[in-house]
């Protein structure tokens, strides 16, 4: 029940500006479908759903371990062939394992579940770290709440920045987490006055993209010393403080490119680039594309 949830707030209306997508539940028959929470789902739509469909999500149930009918499976190999985009998150990703459309590709799920995935799918390279990992048409997640990651990766993906910001914050998610964040902690950060410097202080780096952000500034201002503020850093985000700064500032980047007709020199500097050139070598090594490339594919097309 929450992936159902998970999918339908992500992709539901928010608000006139974004009244959200023509989303369809779907099953291999209409009628009840039983839930982990008690309350089954009435659905009124079959398989034959997914032949117009551009983007199709394999949603975890209770029996993943029992692959899904031929004619679930052959439905979900029709949608993948016809160029839609297929993904599943948690041990949704087991039924694109047994409809093939894993093999010779890198897959994530949860990280409890990973081992049985991969022994299961040999051909699959699982990384059972991950929040999600994106092959093209075929992008999976990780467990629980990480279809959140998943969907609104999605979203920003195919709508940009700006779009998948204002659903997070409708939310009130994290505008975005990198797919290759550690899925979970290896142990639960204390609640104490440390760990509300921290949230200050980063609080404070998302006002001040524009200033350089060193490190030792972010750890003078939690008063702790380099090592222990990287190391509870680390605890409380899965990340480092470098690899958190590049995602934000490029985030932000990428909203501006978006949503403004300011130059990209300027852009740089606003997110805390000395240079349009700096600005241009992490998006093309992180985004695929220049900053310009970017923006005319996001502002070609009304949204």
């Amino acid at each position: 029940m929450l992936a159902v949830g998970v999918v339908t707030e992500v992709f539901g209306p928010h608000g006139p500006e974004f009244p959200g997508f023509d989303l369809a539940l779907c099953a291999e028959g209409p009628g009840p479908v039983p839930t982990d929470c008690g309350v089954p789902l009435s659905l009124t739509h079959g398989l034959d759903r997914l032949a117009e469909a551009d983007l199709v999500m394999a949603l975890p149930g209770a029996g993943f371990r029992t692959p899904p009918g031929p004619a679930v499976l052959e439905a979900l190999r029709a949608a993948h062939e016809r160029g839609a985009v297929v993904a599943a998150h948690c041990v949704g990703t087991f039924a694109l394992a047994a409809a093939g459309l894993l093999d010779g590709r890198r897959a994530t799920t949860h990280w409890r579940f990973a081992g049985l995935l991969a022994e299961r799918h040999p051909s699959v390279s699982v990384e059972a770290d991950a929040l999600y990992i994106d092959e093209g048409n075929v992008v999976t997640g990780a467990g629980a709440a990480a279809g959140f990651d998943l969907c609104l990766h999605l979203l920003r993906r195919e709508y940009g920045a700006a779009r998948a910001n204002g659903v997070s914050r409708d939310m009130v998610l994290p505008a975005h987490r990198d797919g290759g964040q550690a899925q979970y902690l290896a142990a639960p950060v204390p609640a104490d006055g440390q760990d509300e410097r921290l949230a200050e202080v980063l609080g404070w780096a998302r006002e001040h993209l524009h200033e350089p952000l060193p490190v030792t500034e972010l750890a003078r201002r939690a008063m702790m010393s380099r090592r222990t503020f990287a190391r509870r850093f680390a605890a409380a985000t899965g990340t480092t403080p470098h690899a958190w700064l590049r995602e934000l500032r490029l985030s932000r980047a990428e909203e501006l490119l978006e949503t403004t007709d300011l130059p990209v020199e300027e852009i740089a500097h606003r997110v805390g680039y000395t240079s349009a050139a700096v600005l241009r070598e992490q998006f093309v090594r992180r985004r695929g594309v220049p900053p310009r490339s970017y923006r005319r594919a996001f502002t070609a097309t009304p949204r």
